[in-house]
């Protein structure tokens, strides 16, 4: 493969990715607004599990099967990818098969034990898809294989489009009161409609994947008739690789999801043993899930795009020996990640309330009881996001295993923190917020220790820190107060909170300018980073 070709694979997957993350963000805001804080109580922990179960079978079984199929090509040996291929879509077909016997028949039993029985239908719903995404997973790994990236960004955005599209439209007419007869709540039907998206979702991405196959495979054929090795390995050796390939990096996927399945798992029944009713309980769950943290994940896909870039870069200074290259690779990523995790984090905490009762406006009273949570997932914000980037460095240096580890410790505060705070009355879901929080920090404070260990860099406190902190603080005070004079004299949230975030943009912008938090040198070698500095040199910025 080319340098030419994989940077344009890379390119292809980044943007597809990229896409995904936008719209999978997008799709909760109009889904909440649709079913309000008790549906979506019903819909987190549905998806949540969902999302867990489906990691065993798609986390680390695509990677693998990439990983094998490549080595094959490159050495000629087509029939032996093809068997690879077939091997790992019989074991995901029947992982996929187990995962769907747990969610559907024994969705009762689980909605009982973490207190939500209306979560019941949306995990039936959600079952379907552990059924095809597997089967579809072990295709894109094939394509992935093959060098070919085009056919699995195609797929994935193909996917989440289904999902966003099917799941939203199902909610809303779900929601309906026709359908009362069928012996749900609007909420718990609204929340499965939603659900059923993930379904969709999958019927339309594996679609695409089978389509791309029959098409492919007139010349898949071709290069198996005219394979000429010998070589030939037992189905059980193929098992046995495949699994120490994506056995780790199964574990390291599974530690997101167990986080949220902690509060899925316990904040209900805390809620419920500190005196709150099945009711309100539930309605404080879908704040903290539904309505609070969506939030986080917009910025959240600048932080991907930064690693994306990351890790190849640190991985070739890491290989050649450049020291120099590694600690300016590693230190630009971590000053990249504070410069936005910065402004995002105090912008989203001084206007929590406002930016909830814009996006959802026909559920007031939910949006501003989950505005506290928002100001505390705004504070782990920050910490997860320079995780993100410190664990892209420490893969390109070869210690993937360090960010699983400190991730796992983090998640034992979680739940420790979450268990404690969540049945005090008065903290009540903000406990799941804080024990998030706390997870965070301390993963962070791990991952920087094993960074600075491992790679020998040194961070500059000032140009890291300070500078964009300052920048960010300035930036806050001037948008509560611009805020709140618009507000005053227009009584207009939407115009107030737009108008408030666009004088933040602008505020900050010329603040990381003037303290030389973005260095001159740095900007000319952005995209239209020339244009940029001659823009600011005219106007006298520096």
């Amino acid at each position: 493969m080319t340098k030419k070709s994989l940077l344009r694979g890379a390119a292809v997957m980044a943007v597809a990715g990229i896409v995904v993350k936008i719209l999978g963000a997008v799709f909760r805001i109009p889904l909440a607004n649709f079913i309000g804080s008790v549906g979506m109580a019903n819909y987190s922990p549905a998806y949540s599990l969902y999302s867990f179960l489906l990691v065993f079978a798609t986390a680390g079984l695509p990677v693998a099967i990439s990983k094998m199929v490549s080595e094959r090509y490159a050495v000629g040996q087509f029939r032996e990818a093809e068997r690879v291929f077939r091997l790992s879509r019989a074991l995901m077909m029947i992982m996929g098969i187990i995962g769907f016997l747990i969610l559907f028949f024994f969705s009762d039993l689980i909605a009982d034990l973490i207190n939500i029985p209306g979560s019941a239908l949306s995990m039936r719903a959600t079952s379907v898809a552990l059924l095809l995404v597997p089967i579809m997973s072990s295709y894109r790994g094939y394509f992935q294989g093959m060098q070919e990236m085009a056919p699995t960004a195609i797929s994935e955005v193909a996917e989440q489009t289904f999902r966003v599209c099917f799941g939203l439209a199902l909610a809303w007419i779900l929601m309906g009161s026709e359908y009362g007869m069928l012996g749900f709540t609007p909420e718990q039907r609204g929340a499965a409609g939603g659900c059923f998206g993930a379904s969709a979702g999958s019927i339309g991405g594996l679609a695409v994947m089978l389509i791309v196959y029959v098409i492919s495979r007139k010349n898949i054929k071709r290069r198996i008739r005219n394979d000429r090795t010998t070589e030939r390995e037992s189905a059980r050796a193929i098992l046995k690789k495949i699994a120490v390939i994506a056995i780790p990096i199964t574990i390291g996927a599974a530690i997101m999801p167990i986080v949220n399945l902690i509060d899925a798992g316990i904040v209900q029944t805390r809620l419920l043993s500190s005196g709150w009713d099945e009711v309100a309980a539930e309605s404080l769950y879908g704040q903290l899930t539904g309505f609070a943290s969506p939030i986080t994940q917009f910025p959240q896909v600048f932080m991907t795009a930064i690693v994306m870039s990351l890790v190849p870069m640190v991985s070739a200074a890491n290989r050649v020996g450049n020291k120099k290259e590694l600690h300016s690779h590693i230190s630009l990523g971590l000053r990249m990640t504070t410069i936005i995790a910065f402004p995002a984090a105090i912008g989203m905490f001084v206007l929590s309330e406002p930016i909830l009762t814009l996006l959802y406006s026909s559920q007031k009273a939910s949006a501003v009881g989950a505005a506290p949570c928002l100001q505390i997932f705004s504070i782990g914000f920050v910490f997860l996001a320079i995780i993100t980037t410190m664990t892209g460095a420490l893969q390109g240096i070869g210690k993937q295993h360090l960010p699983v580890i400190n991730l796992f410790i983090g998640v034992v505060v979680k739940f420790i923190v979450t268990w404690t705070l969540t049945a005090v009355p008065s903290v009540n879901v903000k406990g799941a917020a804080i024990g998030s929080a706390a997870a965070y920090l301390i993963a962070m404070i791990l991952d920087l220790i094993a960074v600075k260990k491992y790679s020998g860099v040194r961070f500059s406190l000032s140009l890291t820190v300070l500078k964009p902190l300052i920048s960010a603080v300035v930036m806050g005070v001037i948008v509560v107060l611009g805020y709140k004079g618009l507000y005053a004299v227009t009584s207009s949230n939407g115009l107030s909170t737009l108008v408030a975030i666009l004088v933040g943009v602008v505020v900050y912008g010329l603040m990381v300018l003037r303290t030389k938090t973005i260095l001159r040198e740095e900007m000319m070698n952005i995209s239209m980073g020339r244009k940029l500095v001659s823009i600011c040199d005219k106007l006298r910025l520096w």
